[in-house]
């Protein structure tokens, strides 16, 4: 059975026919082609598919798009603002917080969650935020290298 759900995504509403299970991340890539929200183990253990809800990370993996309705969602392609890459997006690509990449938006994701609530993070609670983010290629250390860079051009000081 399908049933019409209306989603607000990177502050813009969408109205969509899904199955009554289509999982959020299904709904984000198939139904609104936001393909950034990258799909990994479907079970909640790795992060890949993390989008932010009301500023939460939230492995869209778990939720049903149903129950997303009524909820700001933010997924990595809204981020970007003006046509300029958030602080936290542009602190991956100098620090090269990113190998492969597939981690990358769930990481950014979990990250910013961090930030919006914790301007100045110490290094075990940036990997505490980033723990449930699983990552096959890098040691995560230029990944929290970058989160730390992003916390100081966000808190304003570089």
């Amino acid at each position: 059975m399908k049933e019409v759900i209306t989603l607000r995504v990177n502050k813009e509403e969408y109205e969509i026919l899904v199955p009554a299970k289509r999982i959020l991340v299904h709904a984000l890539r198939d139904d609104l082609d936001l393909i950034g929200t990258k799909i990994g183990c479907e079970e909640g253990a790795c992060g890949t598919c993390t989008v932010l809800i009301d500023g939460k990370p939230v492995c869209s993996c778990l939720m049903l798009a149903r129950d997303a309705q009524g909820h700001e969602i933010t997924t990595i392609e809204g981020l970007m603002e003006d046509g300029k890459l958030h602080p936290i997006q542009q602190a991956f690509i100098d620090y090269g917080g990113f190998q492969c990449g597939y981690c990358t938006p769930g990481v950014i994701l979990s990250a910013k969650g961090l930030l919006d609530v914790n301007k100045n993070p110490t290094e075990e609670e940036i990997r505490l935020a980033i723990a449930g983010n699983l990552c096959r290629c890098t040691g995560y250390v230029k990944i929290v290298e970058s989160i730390a860079a992003a916390a100081e051009v966000m808190a304003g000081k570089t």
